[in-house]
């Protein structure tokens, strides 16, 4: 990897929550163009990790360079013109239930540039025909499918025309018609429009979909990254049991007492 290639850079990332280390020293380079997936199970630290990137927390330690910029210390003002090459596709699609569809990709366009009204409604009729969506623009999202939404959340978050997008388990709650559906929007924008991907997901068939590189977390540590091939063949038994599915190795888990499998930690 060519360090000019490199468009975010986590080092020695910490983050603790009441005593308990979510994060211990990530370490990760996402490349201009690809699509990384992060990957792991609940409570490894994949979203917390993801929300550092985009702001949303302050770690202990570290550091995060985004664009050349090392932006854990950037005055919010500076932060914003960073967000603005940013489009985030939330794991419940978040989209404002008292807005139709066009409305809600309208949003950002209206608060931040200074485009036509007209201009608007054409560059929003363009983001839905690329999600398959064209036609549905007055309808409100009480009024979409649970895959439609998620596919207005997507067309969403393309609507500034961002260098990077950051999806926080794009296919959970969905069929596996619907989640390949958003799996194959997920390759075919990232090809169309240049866009560098960043998956946070545990969803295995999604991740060997749409993955050009992964990283594993386990533990709040970056336990394996690599391309597909890598990860697959990799000697880590943790990766492996990850991967399988298998109950058996050397990821622990217990019953709770609502009886819901929890890992289990040191």
């Amino acid at each position: 990897m060519q360090e000019k290639d490199v468009i975010v850079e986590v080092k020695d990332l910490v983050k603790t929550f009441d005593g308990r280390t979510v994060l211990d020293g990530v370490n990760l380079k996402l490349r201009k163009g690809e699509t990384t997936v992060i990957m792991g199970g609940s409570g490894c630290g994949k979203s917390t990790l993801l929300r550092h990137i985009i702001g949303s927390y302050v770690p202990d330690s570290g550091s995060i360079t985004i664009f050349g910029k090392e932006i854990t210390s950037l005055e919010e003002s500076e932060f914003d013109k960073i967000r603005k090459k940013f489009g985030m596709v939330f794991q419940n699609s978040a989209l404002f239930d008292s807005m139709n569809v066009e409305d809600n990709l309208s949003l950002a366009l209206r608060e931040h540039t200074e485009l036509a009204e007209d201009i608007i409604k054409i560059m929003v009729k363009m983001k839905l025909e690329l999600v398959g969506l064209r036609g549905f623009e007055k309808l409100m999202p009480s009024a979409l499918s649970g895959g439609m939404r998620k596919r207005v959340g997507l067309a969403r978050a393309i609507a500034m025309d961002p260098e990077i997008i950051f999806y926080d388990e794009p296919t959970a709650g969905l069929d596996p018609i619907v989640a390949g559906v958003i799996d194959k929007l997920i390759l075919d924008l990232g090809k169309k429009l240049q866009i560098t991907s960043i998956v946070v997901t545990h969803d295995m068939k999604s991740v060997f979909s749409v993955a050009d590189r992964i990283a594993m977390l386990y533990e709040g540590k970056v336990i394996a990254e690599g391309t597909m091939e890598e990860i697959k063949h990799s000697k880590d038994p943790r990766v492996q049991q990850f991967i399988t599915g298998s109950p058996d190795g050397p990821i622990k888990f217990f019953m709770d007492s609502g009886g819901y499998l929890e890992e289990l930690t040191k």
